[in-house]
């Protein structure tokens, strides 16, 4: 039951042993609200997502801050006279949270604004001038009102990434002339004559705002205080903002953080997804083409320290993928038991005669399938989780295919566990709406009326009307069951059609009750 992750700066997997195992700690660095969100902002948000589901099933209490840095120079940079700084920040951050929200991630505990922390800032930088670790720049130079960490000053400086200080670029987020070595970075900006005035506050080092590093770092403290159990991000920003952050903490006298765990890129065409490149998916765009729980499934199917590479292959193995595990659910629901939708064993319920007892921590044990927690202890192996869900999705449908009903709701029960553990139980409240679209709705009355089409050929013994109407729904990839309740449709993994008029031909020589799914 011991969680493995990643340390990136340890370069290792190591056991995850929190500091409080009844309160696990974490903070993410959540979006810089300059734009909308694309569909690398969801794929990292999930990994968190992920991670946090997993931590409350092991541990029960997970405090996770996720910050929105709304003050930054891309802010400024895309504001305009229409709209403000801080206008087109909350309506940024708005369209990040209706994002996050449609693919089912969970909102942060705390989820702090960057504006909101600026005394605790200031008072962090303070700490590091009195401790000998950061400067303000000269007074009579352009960068008047700068504070700047002195990295020769801090020996860990580089640790993080494994680099040596002299190997390292500039940074490039102030004026080099402002600057001791080209590679400190801003605490403190002075303000600026081309910014507007609402974006400064008062400093002990005249009017200004924060550099982004030194946000994450006091906002951390404030909410987590100076030692937490995991700091999570975007591979892109170990260096430099991870960095920093990590050297200006520690500098300063805090412990920081004890696991660094960072999710993999984007790539469209093996090219790193970013908004610098103009190569980027917005999520809008992808959630008017697909259901929500489809994509939620094509960002988790890949493990979330490698890359993801998007493609309409990916979105329609994750659209299969999560049409056999409902499909499979609705057969259970229809097999009698409704009590499914709920995934509670109903009180004196047993199991059908003919299956065998079950062997303890089997599939009918209350605790999470032995093959999927480990996968999941295993720096969350997403991938090999998945394929005990479809190994289990697999097994009802032979339960129910060989009239086992009752073995088959007990598969039931351990596929919506670990569906639900993920956030992908197509079951779940939250994805009712995603399959109650107009579209859907449209889609299942045209099937009904070929159904109801198709049973009248065949009660009029018109078996080359019932061909042709069986046909041209395989056709169009839709799969047909029939049961004694009635035909009931899905959609299949890919159109399979017989030879023509083969399916109707061969039921007619089946007897009643016995015709095969699909």
């Amino acid at each position: 039951m011991t969680v493995q992750l990643y340390d990136s700066k340890a370069q290792a997997l190591r056991d995850f042993v929190p500091l409080d195992p009844a309160n696990v700690t974490v903070y993410v660095c959540g979006p810089t609200v300059q734009s909308g969100p694309h569909i690398g902002h969801l794929r990292g948000a999930l990994s968190f997502d992920i991670l946090r589901r997993w931590l409350a099933h092991r541990h029960g209490r997970v405090t996770f801050v996720r910050n929105v840095t709304d003050i930054d120079d891309k802010v400024l940079a895309n504001a305009d006279e229409g709209e403000p700084w801080w206008a087109l920040a909350y309506r940024m951050e708005l369209e990040f949270s209706r994002a996050y929200a449609a693919i089912g991630i969970l909102p942060p505990t705390y989820e702090p604004r960057a504006t909101a922390s600026i005394p605790q800032m200031q008072q962090l930088i303070e700490r590091l001038i009195s401790a000998g670790h950061a400067y303000a720049a000269d007074g009579d130079s352009d960068a008047a009102g700068d504070v700047y960490f002195d990295v020769r000053s801090w020996r860990h400086y580089g640790e993080l990434t494994r680099q040596s200080l002299d190997a390292m670029e500039p940074a490039a987020d102030a004026d080099p002339r402002g600057k001791r070595d080209p590679r400190d970075f801003a605490l403190w900006k002075g303000a600026k004559a081309d910014e507007p005035e609402s974006a400064t506050w008062d400093s002990p080092w005249g009017p200004g705002r924060p550099g982004w590093h030194i946000e994450c770092s006091a906002m951390s403290r404030r909410y987590l205080g100076p030692e937490f159990d995991i700091h999570g991000g975007g591979l892109d920003l170990r260096f430099p903002h991870h960095e920093n952050e990590l050297a200006q903490s520690t500098a300063a006298g805090d412990p920081f953080a004890r696991y660094w765990v960072h999710n993999g890129l984007v790539t469209v065409d093996g090219q790193k997804m970013s908004k610098s490149l103009f190569n980027f998916v917005l999520a809008s765009e992808v959630l008017e083409e697909l259901d929500p729980l489809v994509l939620r499934y094509a960002l988790l199917a890949a493990h979330y320290r490698s890359s993801l590479d998007i493609s309409q292959r990916g979105f329609d193995e994750a659209e299969a993928a999560i049409g056999r595990i409902r499909t499979f659910l609705e057969r259970v629901r229809r097999a009698g038991h409704p009590f499914v939708w709920s995934a509670e064993r109903p009180e004196g319920f047993v199991p059908g005669a003919e299956a065998p007892l079950p062997e303890p921590g089997g599939p009918w044990s209350d605790e999470m399938p032995p093959a999927f927690a480990a996968a999941m202890d295993d720096d969350l192996g997403v991938p090999q989780a998945l394929a005990v869900i479809h190994d289990a999705v697999r097994a009802g449908n032979s339960a129910l295919d060989a009239g086992d009903d009752g073995g088959a709701w007990e598969w039931s029960l351990q596929v919506r566990k670990m569906t639900g553990i993920l956030g992908i139980d197509p079951l779940d409240a939250q994805w009712s709406s995603s399959d109650g679209s107009a579209e859907a709705s449209a889609l299942d009355a045209l099937v009904q009326t070929m159904i109801a089409q198709r049973a009248d050929a065949r009660a009029a013994k018109d078996w080359a009307a019932a061909d042709r109407i069986r046909d041209a729904i395989a056709a169009a990839g839709i799969a047909l069951e029939d049961t004694a309740d009635g035909t009931h449709w899905s959609i299949a993994d890919a159109p399979a059609p017989d030879k023509p008029g083969s399916r109707e031909r061969a039921r007619r020589e089946t007897p009643a009750g016995k015709e095969t799914h699909g």
